[in-house]
Parts: structure tokens; sequence; C-alpha cells
């Protein structure tokens, strides 16, 4: 499998928080999405981020407090759409969507891409749907316009699946590679998830795993083994989007832990963090150790 890592939505830009010593500079907020290439399946696209509908009409599929909290780039060109045609591929040839959440910045692009299965978890598929006649609040994570095409929705329960580097309830997803997992990470939404995807380092043949988290944190520091920390305004954002915020945390605390345990075999990555898109956009030194899962530069 080659998986290209792309920024499908570019928004306000933000300061580093790592301290006065840091090489970071200040970055726009990215929506982090992966495409894969399979064998044997077609193209599966990991997060859609904001799709073209949402660049040319925002009043439409938007909502104004998203648009006042992100203040989104709304760039066609950022669209996984356009991102696809560049590689030389049709919207069709994407089978598979796989959403970490349906917030409105994660599933933008679905009408983009109409023909496509759509997986998500279960819990997280009954919330958007139910919106906004159980929870009002969530008239502003999910927006139907974005699902209006009627997708073809693929679904998964929280109490299917095995365990996996210390999670539970892990699961291949239908019609699927094996190599891509779908991990129940609840907390920031009902249904949230990470998604995993085993891969084979180009500079070995030892296989990794990329650990897509979604919003299950916002900034690198929340996973730092060693020196966690959070972003100050990252971390506003957090509080307001999220729904239970002990299992948030606590699934940040195992995020920690699986790094400390497993980093040499589990690299993770979170949808808006810019700088560690940025992990992928540059080139590796020549005299630089090999990073887990570092196999395909960004498109």
């Amino acid at each position: 499998m080659r998986v290209h890592h792309l920024n499908c939505g570019s928004m306000r830009e933000i300061e580093p928080h790592d301290g006065p010593d840091s090489q970071l500079k200040p970055a726009r907020a990215v929506c982090h999405c992966l495409l894969i290439e399979t064998d044997t399946d077609g193209l599966v696209l990991i997060e859609t981020g904001l799709g073209l509908a949402d660049v040319q009409r925002p009043a439409d599929s938007l909502s104004e407090e998203f648009l006042g909290r992100a203040q989104p780039v709304l760039d066609p060109e950022e669209t996984a759409v356009r991102h696809v045609a560049r590689l030389g591929y049709a919207p069709a040839d994407v089978r598979h969507i796989v959403l970490t959440h349906l917030d409105v910045d994660h599933a933008g692009g679905l009408p983009d891409f109409p023909h496509a299965k759509v997986h998500v978890h279960e819990a997280e598929h009954q919330a958007a749907m139910a919106a906004p006649g159980h929870h009002p609040e969530d008239r502003v994570r999910y927006r139907p316009a974005q699902w209006a095409h009627h997708p073809h929705w693929v679904t998964y329960a929280s109490h299917q699946g095995d365990p996996w580097f210390g999670f539970d309830a892990v699961r291949p997803l239908d019609g699927m590679p094996p190599e891509i997992l779908l991990i129940p990470l609840a907390g920031h939404t009902r249904g949230h998830t990470a998604v995993a995807v085993q891969v084979t380092d180009r500079a070995g043949p030892a296989p990794r795993w990329l650990l897509h988290c979604g919003d299950a944190y916002y900034y690198h520091g929340e996973i730092d083994p060693t020196n966690p920390r959070p972003h100050p305004g990252m971390d506003i954002l957090q509080n307001i989007a999220e729904v239970d915020r002990p299992l948030r945390l606590g699934n940040a605390a195992r995020l920690r832990e699986l790094v400390r345990s497993h980093g040499d075999d589990v690299e993770a990555f979170s949808a808006h963090d810019p700088w560690e898109l940025q992990r992928y956009r540059q080139p590796t030194p020549a005299n630089a150790a090999p990073r887990p899962g570092r196999i395909d530069e960004t498109r």
C-alpha cells in the first residue's frame, strides 16, 4: 500500500507552544487526511476535511460558529477531490472513506465521493443522524448537508473487536485490507475513533503502524510521553467541543502510554496539528534515522 498525507483544509494560524527553544514557526491548522492506494481495494480515504460544497457555498454547509472559530481558508485546491485528481485518479476510484467522526471539518468531502462506502462508528452515526433533536448543541458540529446525498454507510459497534497495543474492541473494516483498523476512542464525540494503518517503511521491511487519532487530541505536546503539555488556545477549543471530558482525557493518557511503550511500532498524529503534518512534507535528511511509518511524501 502507498500512503499520501494530505491537507484538506487550512484554518486559522496558531502559535507553537513548545517553549523558547522550539524551532517550530507559527502555522495554519490543517485537516490532515490520508489517501491510501491499496493493491486490491482501490483508494481508501481516511477523513475528508472540507469539501467543494463547503468551499463554494460555506453558508449552506458550515455553521457560523465554525466559520468564526476556525477561520477556514476555503481553497478548492485543498479539497480531497482535487488532491485525488492531481494524483491521476477519478472520484469513483475512492471506494472507501473512513471517518474518525462526523464533525463538519472531517466529513465535508463526502459529497465529492458519492459512490464510496463510508465507514464510521455506530455511536457516531447515531448521534449525527439524531442531531439536533437529541442534543441541540450538535447543530454546530454535525451538518446534514454534508450527507444529503445519502451515502452508503457502514457502521461498527463498540462491543466487537480485539485488543491492539492496550486498546480494546479494535477491528478491521469490511471490504478493506486487514492492515486498516478502527479503534474506539470516544470523548471528543460520542463515537469518535482512531484509524490505524500498517505500513512498511521505505528504509526497511519491518511493518509499522500509522495512527490517525482524529480529534482525540489537538496538539502534539499533549501526548509527549516525557513532557506532556497542552496548547492554551487549542485546549479551549477542545473543552468547547468535547462531550465527555474524563473519557477524552483518559484516552489522551492512553495515547501517551502508547507512545511511551510502543513508539518504535506506532506513530501517532492528530487531525489538526500542522507541525505533525510537516513531518511528512519535509524530506528526510540522508543522515537522519528513519521515522516510524514514514513511507511517502505528502502531496
